[in-house]
């Protein structure tokens, strides 16, 4: 029997409706709009679609966005005056730095001066470092976030799991194991995180309850490695030439179809982890923006 699908773009259909709500509420209770700025540096065409998909997606939801869109050849110092302007700004609770910047620009000098408090992508050192001690009152990167949500509301709750995230980069796999470690909702699993080097890779991966696939490699899960009726969430979206008209599809981590046929819930690419990405970046957005309002 084939898996369960996962489907990433109705979640986040669903949470983007009830932050449209909730952001509604903060403007009429409280006279709060949450406020969130994106910074592109260059002409990267990927990176310009995503942009306009976050502000679109803001829009949507109420949410004050703003794009300041930067030449390439921008000079590092006045992209650090640009942060420190939104850093002060007060109709701005979320900053976002599109990246990869160019070549010249160092990225983690640059996301060392977004103030913590308005990191929506939470790849401050600090948000990164309350992250791995447990604390729950962080803002956390928005894709090991989403597929936190993703897990809770097809009632997979990783509490009491064997969780096996495959991959350790800073962006998913390291704060996808620290989200599933924590004492809340969304944790309480056991976890092994494992990589490219890892010794005989599928018999670590067929212990998973909940197996996470992130690390970067077309088709790299593959059946025998999937223990019967788990969780496969694929976070990876790799480019795949082809013979079609377009010359390449979207291809996932897993290798969707034969392992759909083993797992009990599965998520596709396109339509998985993707859409859960954007969501989360406007609920870390709505939660910065409550949190700095708190504080006053």
């Amino acid at each position: 029997m084939s898996a369960q699908i996962i489907s990433g773009t109705e979640i986040a259909k669903a949470i983007r409706s009830e932050l449209r709500e909730h952001v509604a509420n903060l403007k009429a209770q409280k006279g709060l709009v949450p406020g969130l700025a994106v910074v592109l540096v260059g002409e990267d065409p990927a990176s310009q679609v995503y942009v306009r998909m976050k502000g679109k997606a803001a829009d949507e939801a109420g949410i004050f966005s703003r794009q300041i869109t930067l030449p390439a050849e921008t000079p590092e110092d006045e992209l650090l005056g640009v942060v420190e302007g939104l850093n002060a700004d007060p109709q701005v609770h979320g900053i976002l730095v599109q990246l990869p910047l160019p070549d010249h620009i160092d990225e983690q000098k640059i996301l060392l001066a977004i103030d913590p408090r308005k990191d929506v992508d939470g790849f401050h050192p600090m948000n990164v470092g309350l992250l791995s001690t447990g604390a729950t009152d962080v803002l956390a990167p928005c894709t090991p976030w989403g597929v936190i949500q993703m897990l809770l509301r097809t009632g997979n709750d990783p509490a009491g799991k064997h969780a096996v995230v495959v991959g350790r980069s800073n962006i998913v796999g390291r704060p996808m194991a620290s989200l599933l470690l924590r004492k809340a909702v969304g944790g309480n699993a056991t976890v092994t995180v494992a990589h490219s080097r890892t010794p005989d890779l599928p018999a670590v991966t067929r212990r998973a309850d909940i197996l996470i696939a992130a690390i970067g490699r077309a088709n790299f899960i593959t059946a025998d490695m999937v223990k019967p009726g788990a969780v496969v969430i694929d976070v990876g979206v790799n480019r795949v030439d082809d013979d079609s008209d377009r010359g390449y599809h979207l291809a996932g981590d897993v290798a969707f179809d034969e392992v759909k046929e083993v797992a009990g819930s599965i998520t596709p690419v396109p339509g998985g982890v993707g859409p859960m990405t954007i969501a989360m970046l406007l609920s870390n957005t709505v939660d910065a923006a409550e949190r700095i309002h708190a504080d006053g």
